[in-house]
Order: structure tokens, then C-alpha cells, then sequence
């Protein structure tokens, strides 16, 4: 089978013009990476693949490079095609012939020093000189192309300047103008390449989203996942990988696992890679666009390695290789073994671009020789067997060549680079293969028919690819990149605005002034209050009506009956008293109604304590009545008279003098209403307005005051007992007492806990309630009995507290 298509492959090679192969040709020389010459030039191309796990390297020589790459392999190859042929025209360099020598770099910087060393040494020997002045120094090679791989160009790049000596390697990075998300590889390729687009990236206002490294000299897998998490997070579509072809690889295959699809835009180095082309799945990942080395064909190329293999199949020994031979002598042992079957590695697109590269190099570096020797068409001025030629000699010549390669002009420019582009390419996906195909052409500026472009989206439109949406009112733009056209929308927080989309942050507000929620300025705040017509206020004023009915229903009847036994009891002219203040009270609770003031606010809460303290003072002086009836009969009658008359009035101014005191000490020390609002921390933007209740000791002292007169009326009055026969009047004043000491007391503990709101409406709510708790306890059961039995409003029946007789115990039976 293997003779079979061998013949089909040497027909077609025949077929395809092989037949008029040029003459020299015939003077192939089979050996690959060593030929004799006048001038030599160095070669450095990873003709081998790393077969060891640098995780584990402990020594220098840990590095095994066991597995032939045939696409470093057909570099090398290139080489060789390019510097036979160039020693075949006899106009380019008459007389002079170029030789070479290549080495393999494993694509491993620990490796390449190697041949770089080997390279630097003295013409004609094995020695590396120790000099201060290079100038007169004649290395080995005059130049070196390649090592084909950027990220070791630093490495010997340093090396090799201090030398001057020409390294002719095409580096070039590129740049497409969208939104991206950049994941390079952790290698010098990968990071100068990183550089180079942030650069270009911020100065055309590209966003890249986010930038990755792939780690060279370990597992990728957990890297490879974090960068594709911070992808997905990022939320564009474009991804830009600059890359080698075995880490790209390795992305793409976790990319396969995730099922995801965007566009993916390769550099150079795996742009045509089979290794990533062939991966199982990789027709799902959606569209691939590629820039790849420009490039010509080589018509002889081919043909060339043809031939080339046909007689190292004629010449092949049978032997094994010799493990001991250093790479320095033979890079590629199993290279021996190379045939007519093999023709088909320098086929491959990629190695085709490449090649056309390598002969570029070559080309430029004898054109150069051409200018540095002298040479026309027929001989050169200098002759390099007799005549020093330098390496910094050559790079100036360098630096102004100009050369004509099928059709197209190469040169370089001040910094050393090429003046060639790259073809824009796209991959398009068949069941088993990936075709690449040209869509555009960059140098200088990207050209890209558009029209030629096969979007693998669902719909076959243009993706879209956005790291960030548009921000609406009084949101900011939060940087969540490397550039300031990729961000988050952050709201602005209460407190703070953005008056305009091109600040960068929100702004505080001014002091006493605030703002919502994604707001666009600040304002002063709004204050509201118990508006008249507010549901609860229209509550309290029915409420407070009510109570004020029953003042006046209260006062009505016992005006009616003054004189009566039950109204002396009841204390006569002060229970008249007691129900003007109760009706006073009911009249302040307005002040907590409607827009507050200065005036209404050092009104309000002493008001609202002085009017109560005058009915419970009076029921106090009452109290005190019926402590000395109960406590000392026998002295009773004698001083009663004066305990109702002088005796009480002492008692009621006392206890309003003390509260009064309370409520002017309260006015002095509690802030004004503006003074209040000027103190305020304003945190919002509309909020309740209440007098201020400050100090609270204060508030608490005067509502705390008639707390203690409703104690001590009910603590003399609960046990005092029932006179038979007669009204109880004790009964009265213990509930009457007791609902409001209860009612004060909950409050605290609930007043505590409510806002300013509530606050009020609680307040006026108690002061409602203990205010109807004393006229329902004490009034309401003396009115029962003037309405219902009015016979029962008698001297005899009130004789106890109207005569100071003591009640005599019930007889026991």
C-alpha cells in the first residue's frame, strides 16, 4: 500500500512540471542543517518538541527534546532550499558561496543559549573569546535567522547585540478594532504582544475587558478555567489570544467542553496551526479570524525537498540512532530516515507561509552581503576568504537593503522591523476540515472585505460584543478593565447625585440637602406634619371632641345641681376646676397639630403637663380629705373645714407651682424650633417635623410629676374603707388614679420605640385616653347617680365626707 502511493505521489509530482526541474538541483547535498561556505550563517528553528515536564526539572540538562517537529523541521529545510538557490545565481554573490549551520531551539530558552554560544565563537574554532572591544572580532556566522519564536528573542537578543550581529526574526504583533477580551500566553510573545495591543488598544479607544495568562512552565488547566470564568463574566464576545500553538490548544479544547461560541482572533503563531484546526468539536466555538504571515509561493520549494528526499532514501544506511551524538552535531538523528513519503510535512499552509518568510530573510541578508562586498553582477570588491567582514558591518547594511521577492518589496525600517503585512484570515468549518480563507490584508491599515466574511452565529449576523450597556439616570460608570470604555453602571447612593454622564463619580450632597436613589441633584428636604386633614389627625379631633363633650356634659349637670351634697363632695367649686383643666387639656393637644412654630413649640409639652397636674392635684386635696376622715375620725371634724378650704388651695398651688417650675425650666433648656432644624443631620429627602422633645429629662420629670400626684392620690385612697350606707368616694378616686398611672406608665416603653410620627400621634392618643379615664372614673359615676337616683343625693347619704363621721365597720355576723 505504502509503494502505492508513493507512485501516486511521484506521478503527480511528475504531472506538475517536477520533470523540468533546474539543473542544480542535481548538486543537492544531503546534509540537512551543516554546508561548508565562505560566509556562514546560523539557523535557529525548534526542530524538536519538549518531551520532558519542565514542572520537574532540577538540573540544567533536565530538558529532553525527543519528538521531531516537522514544522520546525521544514524551517530548517527552507534554509537550506533558500541558500542553495541563492548559491546557485551567480549575479547575486559572485565567487562567494554561503554556508550555514542550523540548530534546533525546543522553542525552550534553556536550549537555545546552547547553540547561540556555538554560534558567537571565534571563526574557525570551538573558543568563545573573553574581549572588551568587540569590533575586530569574527564570530562563526555573520548573521542568524530565526528562532522563529518571539519569546525567545529576548533571550539571545541581548546576547547576540553585544555582539551587533544581525538576528533576522518578524515579530510583529497586530491590532482589530473592537471590544475585547485579550488572553495571551505567559511567554515573551504573549506579553510583548499584550503590550503592544494595550497600547495601541488606549490610544484608539479599544476596551479590552480583561487580560490573561497562560502559564508556561505549568498546568494551564486551572488558569485556563479562570480566564474563561472571567470571559464569561465579562460579557463580551471577542476574544484576542496571542498565543502558541500548544497552549492554544490546550484553551480551546476546555473552550470545546464549555460549549462556548464568540469570535476568537488568532495571532500569528497558531493562526494556521493544525494542532488547533483539527481539535474534535472546534467547529462549534463559533467564528475564528486569523493574521497570518503574507506570503508567495515557492514553485521550487517543493520539488526541492523532493528531490532532496529522494537521495537521502537512495543513501540510507540502516542504524540506529546514537543516543550519545549532542544536538550541537546533529539536532534531528531520526532525520536520516527522511523519504519521498515525508514530501508531504512542507505542504502544509502553515509551513508554506513560514517557509516564504525564511526565504525572505535569507534573501534580505545576501542582498545585504551583496551591498556590504561590493558586488555587481560579475565579482565583489571584498573577498570574505581574505577580507574582514563583521557582523556590525552586515546590520548596517541591513537596515537600508531593499529587495524584490515575487513581486513584492521588503525592507526594513529604523527600528528593525519588516515593512510586509499579513493576510486576514477566516476559518470555515466543513464536516471534517477547516478551510483557511482571505478576507483582508493588513500593513499599516486593515483592509477587510467584509462581504467575504461568514459569521457562525445562529442567524449569521454580525455578533455583537459589548462590556458594558448604556447607563441611565444618575448612574456612574465604574472601570472594570484595563481602558475606561469597559465599565459597570453603578447606581449613585442616597446622599449623593451626578449632575452630569461625563463625571467619573458621584457626588456628596451639600450640607442640608439630600438626594434619592439615583438622583441628579440634591435638594433641601421636605418636611411634613399632622395636617389638619390628615386621617389621623381628623381621629384625634374626633376624639378630642368627644372628650370635650363630656367636659361640657359633665359641667352642665353639675352646674345644675351645685349646692347638692353629691357636687360639695365631689369638691364642689374645684371639681369645676378640675374639669376646666381637663377641658384645657383636650384644647392644647391642637398645638401638636398642623405646621409647628417657635411659639406652638414652647407651648406644646408644657401645656400638655400643667393642665393635667391642676385635676390631679385637685383630686389630690380630696385625697387628703378622705386619709384624715379614714385615718384620724377623732380629730376629723375639727380640722376638715380647714383642709377643704385653705388646706386645698395650699395644696393645688403647690403642686402647680412645682410644675410650673418644671415647664418653665423645660422652655429655657429645649431648643427652638429653627434651632432644632438647623442641627439636623438631614439624611433624606421628606421626613416628619415634630416640636423637639428635648431634654428628655425634663419631659420626663414633668410628666413623671403628675405620674407621682396620681400615686399618691390612689395610694391614699385604695385602702380606705367603703362606709356603709354611704357614697364611696375612695372608689372613685383609686380607679380614676389607677387608669392613669397605667396609661403613663405603658407609654414610656412604646414612646421609646416609634418615630417622630407616631411619636405625636401616640402622645396626644395617652393624653386622650387618661384625660377621659379621669372624667369616666371619677365624674361619670356621680352623674349616674344624679340622673338615675337622684333621691340618694342627700346629707345623710354623703354625711361620711360632708360631716367628717368616720365609716363604721360592717358588723361581723
Amino acid at each position: 500500500m505504502a509503494k502505492e502511493w508513493t507512485l501516486l505521489l511521484l506521478c503527480g509530482l511528475l504531472g506538475s512540471g517536477f520533470s523540468e526541474n533546474p539543473s542544480w538541483f542535481k548538486n543537492i547535498s544531503t546534509s540537512l542543517f551543516k554546508s561548508p561556505g565562505d560566509i556562514l550563517i546560523g539557523g535557529l528553528f525548534p526542530i524538536n518538541k519538549l518531551t520532558s515536564d519542565l514542572s520537574k526539572r532540577v538540573k540544567p540538562d533536565d530538558l529532553e527534546c525527543n519528538s521531531v517537529s516537522t514544522y520546525g523541521l521544514s524551517l530548517a529545510l527552507a534554509m537550506k532550499f533558500s541558500l542553495d538557490e541563492i548559491n546557485s545565481k551567480e549575479n547575486l554573490l559572485p565567487g562567494i558561496t554561503l554556508g550555514f549551520e542550523s540548530y534546533d531551539t525546543c522553542m525552550q530558552p534553556a536550549v537555545v543559549m546552547r547553540p547561540v554560544l556555538q554560534l558567537l565563537t571565534k571563526e574557525s574554532t570551538e573558543e568563545l573569546d573573553i574581549a572588551c572591544n568587540y569590533t575586530d572580532y569574527k564570530p562563526r556566522v555573520i548573521a542568524i535567522i530565526g528562532p522563529n519564536n518571539s519569546e525567545l528573542v529576548p533571550v539571545i537578543g541581548k546576547l547576540i547585540g553585544f555582539f551587533s550581529m544581525p538576528l533576522v526574526n518578524v515579530p510583529v504583533f497586530f491590532y482589530f478594532s473592537i471590544i475585547v477580551v485579550a488572553m495571551v500566553h505567559d511567554d515573551e510573545y504573549g506579553q510583548k504582544g499584550q503590550e503592544q495591543f494595550s497600547s495601541m488598544a488606549n490610544e484608539e479607544s479599544i476596551c479590552v475587558a480583561y487580560q490573561g495568562l497562560i502559564p508556561v512552565y505549568s498546568d494551564p488547566e486551572q488558569a485556563v478555567k479562570e480566564i474563561l470564568n472571567r470571559i464569561v463574566d465579562a460579557k463580551v464576545g471577542v476574544v484576542v489570544v496571542f498565543s502558541l500553538p500548544k497552549p492554544a490548544r490546550d484553551f480551546f479544547i476546555e473552550v470545546i467542553k464549555r460549549n462556548m461560541t464568540g469570535v476568537w482572533v488568532a495571532s500569528t503563531a497558531w493562526a494556521l496551526s493544525d494542532d488547533v484546526a483539527t481539535l474534535p468539536g472546534i467547529n462549534s466555538i463559533g467564528t475564528v479570524l486569523a493574521f497570518a504571515d503574507i506570503t508567495r509561493p515557492l514553485h521550487l520549494f517543493t520539488p526541492y525537498i523532493y528531490e532532496l528526499f529522494t537521495k537521502m532514501e537512495e543513501m540510507q544506511i540502516p542504524q540506529q540512532p546514537d543516543a550519545e551524538i549532542s544536538p550541537l552535531d546533529n539536532p534531528c538523528p531520526r532525520c536520516s530516515y527522511l523519504s519521498q513519503a515525508n514530501v508531504s510535512m512542507v505542504q502544509i499552509k502553515l509551513v508554506q507561509r513560514s517557509a516564504f518568510s525564511v526565504y525572505t530573510a535569507i534573501y534580505c541578508v545576501a542582498h545585504a552581503l551583496h551591498n556590504l562586498l561590493g558586488c555587481n553582477a560579475t565579482h565583489c570588491a571584498l573577498n570574505p576568504r581574505i577580507d574582514n567582514v563583521y557582523p556590525w558591518q552586515l546590520l548596517q547594511s541591513l537596515q537600508k537593503v531593499s529587495v524584490d521577492l515575487e513581486g513584492v518589496n521588503f525592507k526594513f525600517d529604523k527600528e528593525g522591523n519588516p515593512n510586509f503585512g499579513y493576510d486576514v484570515m477566516q476559518w470555515n468549518f466543513s464536516d471534517t476540515t477547516v478551510q483557511f480563507d482571505i478576507i483582508g490584508f493588513f500593513y499599516q491599515n486593515l483592509k477587510i472585505n467584509k462581504n467575504n466574511i461568514k459569521w457562525h452565529t445562529k442567524n449569521g449576523k454580525v455578533p455583537l460584543s459589548t462590556c458594558s450597556s448604556d447607563c441611565g439616570i444618575g448612574q456612574v460608570r465604574r472601570v472594570k478593565g484595563f481602558h475606561s470604555c469597559c465599565f459597570d453602571c453603578i447606581d449613585c447612593k442616597e446622599g449623593t447625585f451626578l449632575n452630569s454622564s461625563d463625571d467619573i463619580q458621584c457626588k456628596s450632597c451639600p450640607a442640608g440637602q439630600w438626594s434619592t436613589l439615583r438622583s441628579t441633584s440634591c435638594v433641601y428636604p421636605i418636611y411634613t406634619y399632622l395636617d389638619w386633614s390628615n386621617y389621623e389627625s381628623i381621629g384625634l379631633i374626633l376624639g378630642g371632641i368627644l372628650v370635650l363633650a363630656s367636659h361640657v356634659w359633665v359641667g352642665a349637670l353639675f352646674f345644675k345641681h351645685r349646692g347638692t351634697p353629691l357636687v360639695k363632695t365631689a369638691g364642689g367649686p374645684l371639681s369645676g376646676l378640675m374639669l376646666l383643666s381637663l377641658a384645657g387639656t383636650c384644647l392644647s393637644l391642637v398645638l401638636f397639630l398642623g405646621q409647628p412654630g417657635d411659639i406652638v413649640c414652647r407651648l406644646q409639652e408644657p401645656l400638655n403637663a400643667f393642665f393635667p397636674t391642676v385635676a390631679l392635684s385637685v383630686i389630690l386635696t380630696i385625697s387628703i380629705q378622705i386619709v384624715c376622715i379614714t385615718e384620724f375620725p377623732e380629730k376629723s371634724s375639727d380640722h376638715l373645714e380647714n383642709i377643704r378650704g385653705r388646706g386645698s388651695l395650699f395644696v393645688i398651688l403647690g403642686c402647680c407651682g412645682v410644675q410650673a417650675g418644671l415647664c418653665g425650666w423645660y422652655a429655657q433648656e429645649a431648643p427652638s424650633l429653627t434651632q432644632y432644624v438647623a442641627s439636623l443631620e438631614v439624611t433624606y429627602v421628606k421626613t416628619f417635623l415634630r416640636c423637639p422633645v428635648e431634654p428628655m429629662l425634663n419631659f420626663g420629670l414633668m410628666l413623671g410629676f403628675n405620674v407621682l400626684l396620681a400615686l399618691v392620690s390612689f395610694m391614699a385612697t385604695f385602702m380606705a374603707l367603703k362606709p356603709p350606707g354611704h357614697y364611696n368616694l375612695a372608689r372613685d378616686i383609686t380607679i380614676s388614679t389607677l387608669s392613669y398611672c397605667v396609661l403613663w406608665v405603658m407609654f414610656i416603653p412604646i414612646y421609646t420605640s416609634l418615630n417622630d410620627k407616631d411619636k405625636s400621634i401616640a402622645q396626644v392618643g395617652v393624653s386622650l385616653l387618661s384625660n377621659i379615664g379621669l372624667v369616666v372614673a371619677y365624674f361619670f359615676p356621680k352623674c349616674q347617680l344624679l340622673v338615675k337616683h337622684p333621691e340618694l343625693n342627700t346629707d345623710d347619704h354623703f354625711r361620711t365626707f360632708i360631716e367628717g363621721v368616720p365609716p363604721t365597720p360592717p358588723e361581723e355576723s
